[in-house]
């Protein structure tokens, strides 16, 4: 047995876009569902879903046997908490981390050493999972080469240090969250602001400078368009439950009336 290479890793290294879905039902059926319909990769999502360790093990499970590359979002990563999490989540064999509300380099650079083995880091020993149950003894020396860390950058603090975050060595994206981003700039539910808007493109110009690989979210097809056209590398065009509630919404309403159709965006 040998260590799995993470490809998102390297085609974010190579500068190639991948495009995404975000997974936020929770389920192994409905992971392997979306994760035959070709996305470059599937976001499980750990902070706003109903998710625990077992709901993303069965996950991890169900999308293996296909192309699309598995990332986990953790709920929180500060402290002893968040490290805890990430040695749970990789000890499942999850390569590539989300991490939400990153707002210092300090933080990124904590998250960098809470995902990596001594003496590069601090994670516990006993990979589980990962190392096949210890079958690949090459794992311990191999996997931190394999992991791949991405940072959230949402808040208006961490704009103000994105150059520093982006700059952390071991930090291999930015991810900025549109969601959190307009309300902590005093647009709450409002993305789309013009504010937010010359924030976002203004963000992700000095990630793609500093050389690391900017990502977001957003079901708006133009929106995304977009993002790709400045640089974003790994961006994220839906989520499963907006996809669901949406097409389920304008079903009904095609039959009835007085039958509320779902928003047409939602952003994480």
């Amino acid at each position: 047995m040998t260590t799995p290479l993470n490809p998102f890793k390297q085609t974010l290294a190579d500068k190639r876009p991948q495009i995404g879905l975000w997974l936020g039902l929770a389920d192994p059926y409905s992971a392997e569902l979306c994760a035959g319909a070709g996305f470059d990769w599937l976001l499980i999502d750990g902070e706003h879903s109903p998710n625990d360790l077992r709901s993303i093990l069965g996950q991890l499970q169900a999308i293996a046997p296909y192309a699309s590359h598995p990332i986990a979002r953790i709920p929180v990563g500060h402290g002893h908490i968040g490290t805890t999490l990430i040695k749970q989540y990789l000890d499942l064999g999850v390569q590539t981390l989300l991490v939400p509300m990153v707002d210092t380099p300090e933080q990124a650079a904590d998250l960098v050493l809470a995902m990596r083995y001594p003496p590069q880091g601090i994670r516990g020993m006993g990979g589980a999972r990962a190392s096949f149950w210890g079958r690949n003894p090459a794992y311990v020396h191999e996997a931190n080469a394999q992991v791949c860390l991405l940072v959230q950058a949402e808040t208006e603090l961490s704009l103000r240090n994105l150059d520093a975050i982006a700059a952390t060595q071991g930090v291999d994206g930015v991810f900025i969250g549109p969601a959190d981003l307009s309300a902590s700039m005093g647009h709450v539910g409002n993305p789309g602001h013009p504010e937010v808007q010359t924030a976002i493109v203004d963000a992700i110009a000095r990630i793609v400078k500093a050389g690391k690989a900017a990502g977001i979210l957003t079901p708006d097809e133009a929106l995304a368009r977009r993002y790709l056209e400045l640089g974003a590398t790994f961006v994220a065009v839906g989520l499963d439950t907006n996809l669901l509630a949406k097409t389920t919404s304008a079903l009904a309403a095609r039959f009835k009336s007085g039958v509320s159709v779902a928003p047409a965006s939602q952003t994480y």
